[in-house]
């Protein structure tokens, strides 16, 4: 396999042409085979991540019963004649016989091309990687992802984003995989045939092996990280459902110590992605904009509140009351937190010096939606007179939260309030032009951040790859519905789909911001089509959408 020579100006993107060129297309479309026939020995392909000006991580994985010296290679061209840095690395059965190495003393706003090299001279796929740019930059394209659950359907999300050929860098907001045990999410009823998930939920060391063995033999996913570098983080299924900081909802004592599941499934997720061990970190996109790293699951965040717990517990006739005091008490403390205090303190410096640096955009990439979600009436009004009784006592007691001024997901920053808004103030006090990046909810949604009557900045929050979302828990309104009423009772919610798969394609220039949704045809089937795509734009210095 051939690839092309290195970018012959900072700035410029990858055609259809290139991508072609590299193999990562096939003559069959998504889910062909090409990077799917890995050389035997390098059992899942290569990736980069963590991309500087000057460096890159490096990794790949070798298997084998004792350690390994493993040789690599990062060249300015495809013939690797003009070697512009090598080295050795261990592959060790402690690591999963994954490895990891920086590449550095690289060129700024470059791609290159590297590969490694087994003792017996077998060498692996060549990988594509970019670093970032410095100075002035025209244009940066990421493309954005979250929630890739292999049992629900095909990662076609992954190849469209490698056969558009137009990205820097690509960014993973977390759900990488899901934990759940064969059968539970998705159901047997829901499984794509021929993706199952292993048979037992990821709680050991080899369990969340077994699931990135299992998760990174999809070959668009493999196709994905040849192509760019990633900059990922986790979200709560990379150990378990609802994570917070001493526990997770899917996680009781007979899976054993908390803190030693979560330390294993951090481990792991480090052997097998091109990340760094920081917890939270920013990246300098030239003069055009800082990309901030945060972390919301295992160091600081308290715990999710049960607000329909309070609704089922009060009296007859007492919910208003008993929720006016959840939402004065509770639920507004000031000690609640998804960062912690040095994470937050961190932010504030670092969106400060962003700004001082003259870059128009700070962009937080982070797991779970920021805008906040109050239900609509109109959903608990047009539910089915036979609907669950279960289900008619959640849908009313959310529509109920929502009269009292509390949103719907507690497991989102509308569950910490405080938080949110210390987070507000800071950007505010920086001066910053704020676009969030979030995932986890599964839809697509687009919110303006507006804090006592200042603008604070934009909301791209991602669809998943593959996992369902708000449509298939109220299945008695149509999509379109649901979102123009959801978007009816949220002022600040500019936009939403209720029921795509896809990612989005964003893009920073000095003057604007834009996401486009590219929504899939279907997941069910591989194939890169898209059923339609939505474009929305912010531009510098307005902190809110164009309308």
């Amino acid at each position: 396999m051939t690839l092309p020579p290195p970018a012959p100006a900072p700035n410029d993107h990858t055609s259809r042409r290139t991508a072609l060129k590299l193999g990562l297309l096939g003559l069959a479309g998504a889910g062909t085979p090409a990077l799917g026939l890995v050389p035997r020995g390098f059992s899942h392909g290569v990736a980069s991540g963590e991309p500087g000006p000057d460096r890159v991580l490096l990794w790949t994985r070798f298997p084998a019963s004792q350690d390994t010296t493993i040789k690599w290679e990062m060249a300015e061209d495809d013939a690797f004649t003009r070697i512009a840095a090598h080295g050795e690395a261990t592959a060790s059965p402690a690591n999963d016989c994954c490895v990891k190495v920086w590449a550095k003393g690289l060129k700024p706003g470059r791609w290159y091309n590297y590969r490694f090299i087994a003792p017996n001279g077998i060498k692996s796929v060549i990988g594509r990687t970019r670093t970032l740019p410095v100075g002035k930059v025209a244009k940066f394209r990421m493309a954005v992802f979250s929630c890739s659950n292999l049992g629900f359907g095909f990662f076609n999300a992954y190849a469209h984003a490698v056969q558009a050929g137009e990205f820097d860098l690509a960014v993973h907001l977390g759900d990488y995989f899901y934990e759940y045990k064969r059968g539970d999410y998705p159901s047997d009823k829901q499984a794509l045939p021929g993706r199952e998930a292993p048979p037992d939920e990821a709680v050991t060391l080899e369990g969340y092996r077994d699931r990135f063995r299992t998760y990174r033999s999809d070959p668009d996913l493999q196709r994905l990280h040849q192509a760019l570098p990633m900059v990922a983080m986790w979200d709560d299924h990379e150990t378990s459902n609802d994570t917070w900081k001493n526990g997770a909802e899917n996680h009781d004592a007979s899976e054993g110590d908390w803190a030693t599941r979560k330390a294993l499934s951090e481990k792991v997720y480090r052997e097998w992605m091109p990340v760094s061990d920081d917890y939270y970190t920013g990246y300098e996109i030239g003069r055009l904009a800082t990309l901030f790293k945060l972390e919301s699951r295992h160091l600081a965040r308290s715990e999710q509140l049960d607000m329909l717990g309070v609704v089922a517990k009060a009296a007859p006739g007492e919910a208003e009351k008993a929720l006016a005091v959840f939402r004065d008490g509770a639920w507004r403390a000031p000690d609640r937190t998804l960062l912690g205090a040095k994470q937050e303190a961190w932010l504030a410096r670092s969106l400060g010096a962003s700004v001082k640096a003259g870059k128009p955009w700070q962009v937080l990439g982070q797991e779970v939606v920021m805008g906040q979600v109050l239900m609509a009436d109109k959903i608990f009004e047009t539910m089915p007179a036979d609907s669950p009784a279960w289900l008619k006592s959640r849908i009313a007691g959310n529509v109920a939260a929502g009269h009292a001024g509390v949103p719907i997901n507690m497991d989102s920053w509308d569950g910490y309030p405080a938080a949110r808004n210390r987070l507000y103030r800071a950007s505010l006090n920086a001066g910053a032009n704020l676009v969030v990046l979030s995932g986890d909810s599964h839809n697509a949604w687009a919110f303006d951040h507006e804090f006592k009557g200042h603008r604070v900045g934009v909301e791209m929050g991602g669809h998943s790859v593959t996992s369902p979302g708000y449509e298939g828990s109220v299945r008695w309104m149509q999509p379109g519905d649901l979102a123009r009423e959801t978007m009816t009772r949220n002022p600040l919610l500019k936009w939403a789909d209720m029921s795509q798969r896809g990612y989005m394609a964003i893009e920073l220039t000095p003057s604007s911001a834009t996401s486009e949704w590219r929504f899939m045809t279907t997941v069910r089937q591989q194939g890169t089509a898209l059923a339609g795509v939505k474009r929305m734009t912010v531009l510098a210095g307005q902190r809110k959408y164009s309308v």
